[in-house]
């Protein structure tokens, strides 16, 4: 999530009541999870197992929970708590702002876009040309559909990431200042649920056919001229290369990657990334044609073992 003006380390540090290490003009761009990362963004880290992998990122700002050594380049934001001082600068420069009606002002419509009765359109999305958008469908704000896009009843573009802190007097959420994107000529079924991303984008290639009752996870990356089938349950953070087909009551792993052109049979639980081109089945996911052999070696060997 980047911010609409640049703002300085001191900045930061008085917005959420912390100590800084480095110059306090040194500037900050936005704000972004570990693996979106990029030059002039604060990281959080509250853990001492990833405090090297968030000092290392590309990262220039790093919010923590513990004085260290700063990198060179890099400056520090020393909080007791950085997941709630994350959610302090999210809420500061992303906050939530009320509906007044069911079409935003200041949403951006196209030209020959039908929009059916009962439709939600939050502030600032942007709907391409030549879209259908069927009744009861609801599109949070900041959302962008692009050209010649369908979607169906009911779906839900870009509720909040399934992504909390548990503490001992609850679970505490992330808040959630990303996006959904939509890239053109994609269709969504009925009744699918797309969260949008904590502080990136959660996107849909070009071309991609999702079928009904299909979940996405926040900031999940789904290729382009992919086909998904229904009952698809998607975890966040998944990378979904080009030309992948998904079959019906999938269900995957966070962050993990499935190969250009991959196939998943039914109800296959995706625990580890695969490699393309190749087919899979399975849970634990194997290839196909190996999974199908071991069951029919089991099969044989019962059978053996009930005639012995």
């Amino acid at each position: 999530m980047k911010f609409k003006k640049s703002q300085t380390l001191q900045q930061i540090a008085k917005l959420i009541e912390v100590e800084f290490i480095g110059d306090e003009n040194f500037e900050i761009l936005g704000i972004n999870e570990i693996h979106v990362v990029e030059k002039g963004d604060i990281v959080f880290v509250d853990h001492p197992k990833y405090y090297d992998k968030a000092l290392n990122s590309a990262a220039t700002t790093i919010l923590i929970n513990k004085k260290v050594d700063c990198p060179e380049g890099k400056a520090l934001l020393i909080s007791e708590d950085p997941f709630r001082d994350f959610n302090k600068i999210t809420k500061h420069f992303n906050p939530f702002i009320a509906s007044e009606e069911s079409i935003s002002k200041s949403a951006v419509i196209g030209e020959g876009t039908v929009i059916q009765p009962n439709v939600f359109i939050g502030n600032n999305v942007s709907i391409g040309k030549n879209c259908v958008i069927h009744p009861n469908v609801t599109i949070y704000d900041n959302a962008v559909i692009g050209n010649n896009v369908t979607i169906h009843a009911n779906t839900v573009l870009g509720a909040d990431a399934f992504y909390y802190k548990n503490r001992p007097e609850g679970f505490d959420k992330l808040i959630s200042g990303g996006r959904v994107v939509i890239e053109d000529n994609v269709d969504l079924g009925a009744s699918c649920t797309i969260d949008k991303g904590v502080t990136g984008d959660t996107r849909v290639g070009a071309g991609t056919k999702i079928d009904n009752q299909v979940h996405i996870g926040h900031d999940t990356q789904i290729g382009k001229k992919c086909l998904i089938a229904s009952q698809t349950g998607i975890a966040g953070c998944v990378i979904i290369e080009d030309e992948v087909t998904i079959w019906g009551q999938v269900g995957t792993n966070s962050g993990i990657t499935i190969g250009k052109g991959a196939i998943i049979l039914g109800q296959t639980g995706v625990t580890k990334s695969v490699a393309g081109g190749k087919s899979y089945f399975g849970t634990p996911v194997s290839e196909s044609r190996e999974k199908l052999k071991e069951m029919a070696e089991i099969k044989r060997f019962l059978k053996e073992r009930k005639n012995s």
